[in-house]
């Protein structure tokens, strides 16, 4: 994992900053995912069904991927100094493949773009690819925008 000392460094580091660790996609997370959501679609809730579908067995919901993505970042990189981090859209959202339960996958991450605003903020975007293991190309790609914020001054 990859630590940036505050705001200023992370605006500074444009270019790739590296890759999450390898998970697994459990069927229990995909079927939890259906629950909250009511998307209880049999390709990814039904394994004995969607064996028999078009993609062999169950896949995950695309947008459950998409939820992950925080998680999997925070495995990528820290920045120390920080108030808060507020997620301000995804540009590019592209499914590309559907993702198997079972398989095991992460993400690459390149900062894209920072620009540092007044009080310190940072509005920044992030390239990731969600990867899938022995997969030549990314399953997911999108363009994720934060806006970083450095801890309240106190007067």
């Amino acid at each position: 994992m990859r630590t940036f000392d505050g705001v200023a460094e992370l605006a500074r580091s444009l270019g790739h900053i590296g890759e999450s660790p390898w998970r697994r996609l459990t069927q229990s997370e995909v079927t939890a995912f259906a629950e909250a959501t009511g998307d209880r679609q049999w390709i990814h809730v039904d394994p004995d069904r969607a064996a028999t579908g078009p993609f062999g067995r169950a896949i995950g919901h695309g947008y459950y991927l998409l939820a992950l993505l925080p998680v999997l970042m925070a495995e990528v990189f820290a920045i120390d100094g920080v108030g808060a981090v507020v997620n301000t859209g995804v540009d590019h959202l592209r499914f590309h493949r559907p993702v198997p339960v079972g398989a095991r996958l992460r993400i690459s991450v390149a900062l894209t773009e920072a620009e540092l605003r007044r009080r310190g903020v940072a509005e920044v975007a992030f390239e990731v690819g969600l990867e899938v293991e022995d997969v030549a190309d990314p399953a997911m790609t999108a363009t994720i925008r934060q806006m970083v914020r450095p801890p309240m001054m106190r007067p």
